[in-house]
């Protein structure tokens, strides 16, 4: 899984988290050993539930963005779509 990836996780308490990554595995890996994100540590463990590639660093980032600002059923749309 080569490239930049914007990705959704669910935590443990339902709540959802977005972020980007170079390598999701790892990602994924750094936030249930609690030593990728402040906000999912205590909210462990998680769950990826939704990704998508993007070109470079800077798509991704504007990607997260627009993520983060939709309303939380608007991102549980992106994932059962996605």
């Amino acid at each position: 899984m080569s490239g930049w990836h914007c990705y959704i996780l669910e935590c443990a308490d339902g709540t959802l988290y977005t972020g980007i990554t170079n390598d999701l595995e790892k990602r994924l890996a750094a936030h249930n050993s609690g030593t990728a994100s402040k906000y999912t540590r205590s909210r462990l463990p998680v769950q990826m539930v939704y990704s998508e590639t993007q070109a470079d660093r800077a798509s991704a980032s504007r990607r997260e963005i627009e993520i983060k600002r939709l309303p939380r059923n608007a991102k549980l749309a992106l994932m059962q779509a996605g």
